[in-house]
């Protein structure tokens, strides 16, 4: 599937498809039809390593997706159309190594997510509303260039065995040993 630049499915006898279909990576993609999110029943979408800069219109209107990834693209927060927080069905988004400086605080609206990745971006901040993401088992916001972390991050259940929380290479954030996680509060 390295060269391939359309696939239709339509009118056909098939009964599956290969459960990776939806593995589009490393394919050299600019740009993704706005019929994609049509695909009401699809779960995993996975079009890493490409060359995307901006996601269609409507790309937020999956019915079924569960997991997104979408790093080692080009994308940053003008990328993303105004609807691409409300896919309620979202439990994990893989945005790490693309352009991003500021993640919109619309992201509080994916409830139900588990795993927010964001590394190797140009994080600036981190929006006050992530503290409304209390699924949130996994969040990866190393390699950016963070001065301070807001403290809502501190309600939050990252701290155990089954959680991660990872800070660190962000070279304006003060050590990780000066960063205290306790309760609801990060100092």
């Amino acid at each position: 599937m390295t060269h391939l630049t359309r696939l239709t499915l339509s009118h056909n006898k098939l009964t599956s498809i290969p459960p990776n279909i939806a593995d589009l990576e490393n394919l050299q993609i600019e740009e993704l039809p706005s019929s994609i999110s049509s695909l009401s029943k699809l779960r995993i979408l996975n079009v890493g390593m490409n060359r995307l800069n901006v996601l269609p219109r409507g790309f937020g209107s999956f019915k079924s997706l569960e997991i997104l990834d979408l790093t080692y693209n080009n994308l940053n927060e003008r990328s993303l159309p105004g609807n691409f927080f409300f896919i309620d069905t979202m439990r994990a988004l893989y945005l790490g190594d693309n352009d991003f400086e500021m993640l919109p605080g619309d992201v509080m609206n994916l409830r139900n997510l588990q795993i927010l990745v964001l590394r190797d971006n140009d994080l600036l901040t981190i929006p006050k509303e992530i503290g409304h993401l209390t699924n949130l088992k996994e969040l990866h916001i190393q390699g950016n260039r963070l001065t301070i972390l807001p403290p809502e991050i501190g309600q939050l259940d990252l701290i155990g065995n089954k959680q991660i929380l990872r800070l660190e290479y962000n070279p304006w954030l003060p050590s990780i040993q000066a960063i205290v996680v306790i309760g609801a509060t990060v100092f």
